[in-house]
């Protein structure tokens, strides 16, 4: 049996690694430009950001929609996003009269405008809610992100902007997307009120 040393050690070892992996992966930093650039330019045509993810990352949803109508790291005006995952009523509403798949999909077609920009995040790739929703945003014609891990799964040809986090760990994929999330929102305010 590892001793509590040898995990933390072989945890860091693993999210260390996989955080030199990703910052030496030229398409996928350009791929988080130009989500940025899209989650930029939706904010400038007066949209709003929607995310959304299962589990821990559903937290990680709550958490970036946090960031953006609060602050990151200056004070500055309120970003409009929503976290797709916190509606405990629209949630079983969906999932009981149109099954779990659809608990995301159906709050875009209910909510989201041609002004707006959806970010789901999925470990795997295949969470067959985000899928639904990235068919939904196609259909829509609304712009989306993916946050995804190991092989991008169904969800890499669905989005617009997919964005791959090495690690073979749930834990460290995740630990990544959360680095990519603030990224994405210091990125937002930099170019929305730098010059201001």
């Amino acid at each position: 049996m590892s001793s509590p040393v040898e995990r933390i050690r072989r945890n860091l070892d693993a999210s260390i690694g996989a955080k030199q992996q990703l910052l030496g992966d030229a398409p996928t930093l350009a791929a988080f430009a130009r989500a940025v650039d899209a989650v930029v330019e939706r904010y400038e045509r007066g949209g709003r950001l929607y995310v959304a993810g299962n589990g821990g990352s559903a937290a990680d949803a709550q958490h970036l929609a946090a960031e953006f109508v609060s602050k990151l790291a200056r004070d500055r005006a309120p970003l409009p996003a929503e976290a797709l995952t916190t509606d405990s009523s629209i949630l079983t509403a969906i999932g009981n009269d149109y099954g779990f798949d659809q608990v995301f999909a159906r709050q875009l077609a209910g909510k989201a405008t041609e002004k707006d920009i959806f970010l789901g995040i999925t470990t795997s790739g295949e969470s067959p809610n985000i899928l639904r929703a990235l068919e939904q945003c196609r259909r829509m014609d609304i712009p989306s992100i993916v946050f995804t891990g190991r092989s991008g799964g169904a969800a890499r040809s669905l989005a617009d902007h997919c964005l791959v986090a090495p690690g073979t760990a749930t834990s460290t994929i995740q630990e990544l997307h959360i680095v990519m999330a603030h990224t994405l929102c210091e990125c937002v305010e930099a170019a929305l009120f730098d010059a201001a």
